[in-house]
């Protein structure tokens, strides 16, 4: 008996593959572009945390500062991350401090554009100046005074994306300029409030353009959106000087010439005037 031809029209399974077939290219596209994110990550590093491969295919390594720099912590394990991918929060659950200035020596062979992307989430305080501190980079601060629940809330995912370009031996970040000798420096810098920490962060061979964004927040929209208005006048393009967090001096002092009462200080004073002669001369008799 002749068994039938498996590529013939009518063969057994041969309606299955053109669905297996048209299925085949977007998950390669998905699968390149993933793999193009993560062939670009030149370093990356899950702070206080094991290793772990996010959405994007970037390979997080586990710290190497465990058992040698600062604490690791994982008491945001407890908690979900807002504007987090659900495989992601990892990243953001776990952390690494430290009661001074700690930070990641990372290597560069190549010269040009990079982009140093820092992951942070609020677990623990539940208001603002409880913990504020800086980032440097190279002896530059790259972040000032960051303070993670004042940006975003609590157990929000917040990511601070600094670009920069190495080139001709010479480390450019924000518009300052230093000589490079081969190392990134990335120094979280103690301050008046708390410890300085991390929960990961990575450096990606691009533009800003190349990282992925977080999930977005309405509630956080919303407050970004209301301080844009607050720092634009009607129509204008340019910023007010003002402080988004400054603080309020007290209620306006009351202009002393708003009431003028000198019209009833005049017959007073008329009165005044004609008694005090009278008074001499009944004095003198």
């Amino acid at each position: 008996r002749r068994e039938p031809d498996m590529v013939g029209p009518g063969a057994r399974g041969a309606p299955l593959l053109p669905p297996v077939l048209l299925l085949l290219p977007p998950l390669l596209l998905l699968r390149g572009a993933a793999g193009g994110i993560a062939d670009s990550v030149v370093w990356a590093v899950n702070a206080g945390g094991d290793a772990h491969v996010d959405v994007n295919g970037i390979h997080f390594r586990k710290d190497p500062l465990e058992g040698r720099v600062g604490r690791a912590s994982d008491y945001g394990m407890k908690l979900p991350i807002l504007r987090s991918n659900a495989e992601d929060q990892i990243l953001y659950q776990t952390e690494r401090y430290n009661e001074e200035t700690f930070g990641y020596e990372v290597p560069i062979k190549e010269e040009g554009d990079y982009v140093l992307v820092l992951k942070f989430a609020e677990v623990y305080f539940a208001q603002s100046q409880q913990k504020v501190f800086d980032v440097r980079l190279n002896g530059h601060v790259v972040v000032k005074d960051l303070d993670i629940f004042d940006r975003v809330g609590h157990s929000t995912a917040h990511d601070e994306i600094i670009p920069m370009s190495i080139k001709k031996g010479k480390l450019s970040v924000q518009g300052e300029v230093s000589t490079f000798t081969g190392k990134l420096h990335i120094e979280f810098v103690k301050g008046y409030y708390d410890n300085p920490k991390i929960c990961a962060l990575y450096i990606l061979q691009g533009t800003v353009e190349d990282v992925p964004k977080l999930q977005p927040h309405p509630g956080l929209e919303k407050k970004e959106e209301d301080d844009d208005e607050d720092e634009y006048d009607d129509g204008s393009s340019v910023k007010k000087q003002a402080n988004k967090n400054r603080v309020q001096s007290g209620p306006r002092t009351p202009n002393p010439y708003a009431s003028d009462n000198s019209s009833l200080m005049f017959p007073i004073l008329v009165a005044f005037g004609v008694f005090i002669p009278t008074l001499f001369c009944l004095c003198r008799l």
